[in-house]
């Protein structure tokens, strides 16, 4: 079963345009195609027609979504679409060293969509960039198994 997925990116120093790279190879021969958006530019018309989407976001300042998300978020949270046709993932990154704002700009996102009618698939995938490991590797990881759990979803629903 073939699965259609964007990924919207969020992100202030290109590392969560790395995650997003990483999880287009790691599911290239899944039979799933990937479009890769940052969020530049972007507004709610995006999840017109609705879809599968990931949103694959870090976190900055005191919690917010990253400059380059700022326009969607707030196009979304004034037009409020309603987003019932969205289907979604979430990876949020972050620094645990900021506890009280940890993945906070993938949190935004998730409370925006579910409040809007979209169906989040999964739990939130959250890195924390303290940790010492590499968030292209564990998301790309995690991605497989979401896209698998997706694609069972989608078989049973059949």
């Amino acid at each position: 079963m073939s699965v259609d997925l964007t990924i919207l990116v969020g992100t202030m120093t290109s590392t969560a345009e790395l995650v997003a790279q990483a999880v287009q190879l790691a599911t290239e021969e899944d039979d799933v195609r990937i479009d890769i958006q940052p969020m530049d530019g972007l507004d709610a018309g995006v999840f017109a027609g609705g879809g599968l989407y990931l949103i694959c976001t870090s976190t900055y300042g005191q919690g917010d979504v990253p400059d380059n998300a700022k326009a969607l978020y707030a196009s979304l949270q004034s037009a409020r679409p309603d987003l019932s046709g969205v289907e979604y993932g979430v990876i949020a990154l972050g620094d645990r060293t900021y506890a009280e704002t940890f993945c906070f700009g993938g949190k935004r996102f998730d409370e925006l969509l579910t409040d809007l009618g979209a169906r989040r698939l999964g739990e939130v995938f959250r890195h924390d960039a303290s940790a010492g490991t590499m968030p292209e590797e564990l998301a790309a990881d995690w991605a497989i198994g979401w896209i698998e759990s997706v694609k069972a979803g989608r078989a049973l629903a059949a």
